[in-house]
């Protein structure tokens, strides 16, 4: 069979800012990205169904025989045994929505030819942002099995390192680990190849650090949080996300919080992840137009790609920020701001699309990545939307 990870529009709208620059399945959550964790469950590589905008980068390849798998789905032993069940025409749904569908054609079919079967289980499907730090710890604890059994970690030799349940933590190869702490007691941790524990960190799991990462001297790793590959972290981290690419480098409190590729957190920057009155948190929403609620407390900044704020920048509880943007300035910043903005709380100018590129590729090419014409195209779709 083969295998394609579609956008279901309504969640693909209810996703973003994180969805602007990537196609659902391309969200990192525990681990590994939606997408990885289908390709390691079916031995398949997926390609995408997704915007016309991201088509031509994240590209759909179809034959005669097609699974279709909604891209927002995490994948577990049950469900895959399920899906794999699946015969030409047949489709398995939960709640109404389309979990899988194996056909000949084309395009997602609006109606099923053959047998529609109701998924008996829970599943996990990343239909809100918040859903993505609510799932991380145990997507965590999923991931770091699918990925290390039957597999040796390269161990632990600093013997200034202090460990606790050592059986639930893997090194991949090129580690570099001193005088931290390391406890796995309430969860795995696992530290990605050629990542970096630098002296006095604390870490509790579960953790997870990508290929390149860092933690700088000094840093406080909360539970439930993952920091993507090629990331810098630092302060103080609890329950969060970073996709890849994005610096927290120094001092400040980053709590129930979501951060895509590319972005950076100034020195001292902090978010509130909690309300005074400890009330539910509202978050704005893109597809409603509106703050909606989110029925948690917790819940702190969403931060779409290539986006920064300035040193001792504050973000307020449940505060949105769209891909390109530069905060800035005293006081809380509008607990929303779109795409390619520039300024705070005495208010937000639209950022000039060749400036920000110019940004986008300085940024990029301090990592020997190169912004491509796709990239710009991308965008500049982005930008003539969010304006």
């Amino acid at each position: 069979m083969n295998l394609i990870l579609f956008d279901d529009p309504s969640l693909r709208k209810t996703l973003l800012p994180l969805t602007f620059t990537r196609p659902v399945a391309e969200i990192r959550i525990g681990i590994l990205t939606i997408t990885e964790k289908w390709a390691m469950y079916l031995g398949e590589k997926p390609s995408y169904a997704t915007a016309d905008y991201l088509a031509q980068k994240f590209t759909k390849h179809i034959t005669a025989d097609n699974l279709w798998i909604n891209g927002a789905l995490c994948p577990d032993t049950e469900l895959v045994a399920v899906i794999k069940t699946l015969k030409p025409e047949e489709a398995l749904y939960k709640n109404s929505k389309i979990l899988a569908v194996r056909t000949h054609e084309n395009e997602l079919p609006e109606v099923i030819s053959g047998k529609v079967s109701e998924y008996q289980n829970e599943v996990v499907l990343i239909d809100q942002p918040w859903k993505i730090f609510q799932n991380n710890g145990n997507q965590i604890r999923s991931d770091f099995n699918l990925i290390t059994t039957n597999r040796k970690s390269a161990g632990i030799n600093d013997p200034h390192t202090r460990v606790y349940n050592a059986q639930n933590i893997f090194l991949e190869d090129g580690v570099i680990l001193h005088s931290a702490i390391l406890n796995a007691e309430n969860g795995p941790i696992y530290l990605g190849k050629n990542s970096q524990v630098q002296e006095g960190s604390i870490v509790r799991g579960p953790f997870a650090l990508g290929e390149g990462a860092v933690i700088n001297m000094g840093g406080k790793m909360r539970a439930d949080t993952t920091v993507g590959p090629f990331c810098k972290i630092g302060g103080e981290v609890s329950n969060a996300v970073l996709f890849g690419y994005s610096n927290k480098a120094h001092d400040g409190f980053l709590g129930n919080s979501v951060l895509g590729e590319w972005c950076n957190l100034g020195a001292d920057t902090n978010t509130s992840n909690l309300k005074n009155n400890y009330d539910t948190v509202k978050l704005w929403s893109y597809a409603e137009n509106k703050l909606i609620s989110t029925g948690i407390p917790n819940c702190g900044l969403i931060m779409g790609d290539h986006s920064k704020s300035a040193i001792n920048t504050m973000f307020n509880t449940g505060t949105v920020v769209g891909v390109s943007s530069n905060i800035f300035g005293g006081s809380f910043p509008p607990k929303h701001v779109p795409s390619f903005r520039w300024g705070g709380a005495s208010g937000l100018d639209v950022y000039n699309f060749e400036k920000a590129m110019e940004t986008v590729a300085r940024v990029m090419a301090r990592r020997n990545t190169k912004l491509s014409e796709q990239d710009q195209l991308i965008f500049k779709n982005i930008f003539n939307e969010e304006q």
